[in-house]
């Protein structure tokens, strides 16, 4: 539901289908241009195929309840406190219903996703009889889709970032004063105007001090927001690394020397170097097939390996990694061959159950 189609008093003044869409598009377009809004810029702006006539009608039954002001004769009009009032509680309420939707999609998708990785680490290391790696997709290049930020405490505020391929950063923000509720609409008003829709790279430090000028004496709250609008884009926490496998390594006597198998099994046990393997993967941009062998392996105690990696891509700037370790003398074609079987099922396999 749009925010035009929501946009309700909470008084018993009720507004019309037409004057509620009125009234949301010269908030919209004051909002993007600073200026007062004519009746001509509205019959443009709201799709309504209404004559500027009719409109300035509405408008005047708009500024008689209220909800717009015209500044100075002959000039368009501006909204009231009112107006804003309505605007931002309609649009909270659809962001707090969207957040929840997001939030349960989101669940449902992480734990579906956690078995079907899981099982993908499981199957390539019983097809192949060597050492499997598979990571959760982690998200690139992703867009801002919105912000909210409520108050969890008389000294503290709870952010929630939300960025495309839903996902969702909670950050809680201390601050050193009581925000009253009026403020905290201004300020979520402020930065889902100026940054929805907006990547990483877009938003510059100037647009950042503009930000904080307009919060005034609330900027340092806007700057804490933007760290965790940096952090929810870059979505740079630890993957989650899935493996399977690991015992195979003992079958081929080039890896079951003491000391070889045993950094190899530490390896494995502690992921942070998979993980760091798994990232390198995804940071390059072709999701094709790559072969380390020997030295050229990502990681120290694979040096006497070969490491077949692929990158799956789910959409959404959602991509993993899955990489097969062996010896040597593995059999690259079948590795290779099922490598490539294995990222097209796991894609597919997602894209149909996200539909």
């Amino acid at each position: 539901m749009s925010t035009e189609e929501n946009l309700e008093p909470k008084s018993d003044e009720m507004l019309d289908d037409r004057k509620k869409r009125i009234l949301c598009a010269v908030i919209r377009n004051y909002l993007e241009t600073g200026e007062p809004v004519g009746s001509r810029t509205i019959s443009k702006y709201t799709d309504l195929n209404l004559s500027s006539a009719t409109i300035r009608n509405e408008m005047s039954d708009l500024e008689e309840m209220g909800y717009i002001v015209q500044p100075h004769t002959s000039a368009g009009r501006i909204p009231t406190d009112k107006a804003y009032r309505l605007y931002v509680d309609s649009m909270m309420e659809e962001k707090d219903k969207e957040i929840n939707e997001l939030k349960g999609l989101l669940l449902e998708t992480e734990g579906k996703m956690d078995t079907m990785l899981k099982n993908v680490a499981k199957v390539l290391a019983n097809n192949t009889n060597y050492a499997t790696v598979v990571s959760s997709p982690m998200v690139r290049g992703n867009k801002l889709k919105f912000i909210q930020l409520s108050k969890v405490a008389s000294n503290q505020l709870l952010a929630v970032v939300v960025v495309e391929g839903n996902v969702i950063k909670n950050n809680i923000i201390n601050i050193s004063e009581d925000l009253d509720d009026e403020t905290l609409l201004t300020l979520n008003l402020l930065l889902n105007t100026h940054l929805n829709g907006m990547a990483l790279e877009e938003i510059n430090l100037g647009m950042i001090a503009s930000l904080k000028a307009q919060a005034g004496i609330h900027g340092d709250i806007v700057g804490e927001v933007m760290d965790a609008v940096a952090d929810a884009i870059k979505a740079d926490e630890e993957l989650e690394i899935y493996t399977s496998g690991a015992n195979n390594i003992f079958k081929y006597p080039e890896l079951a020397d003491h000391e070889k198998a045993s950094q190899l099994i530490t390896t494995f046990e502690e992921k942070q170097m998979l993980s760091q393997m798994a990232a390198m993967s995804i940071d390059k941009e072709e999701t094709g097939i790559q072969v380390y062998i020997g030295d050229e392996a990502p990681v120290g105690s694979m040096k006497d390996c070969s490491v077949v990696t692929a990158t799956y891509d789910l959409g959404d700037g959602m991509k993993g990694s899955i990489a097969i370790i062996g010896p040597k003398r593995m059999d690259y074609e079948k590795v290779v061959g099922t490598l490539k079987t294995m990222k097209s099922e796991l894609e597919t396999a997602y894209q149909k159950k996200d539909k």
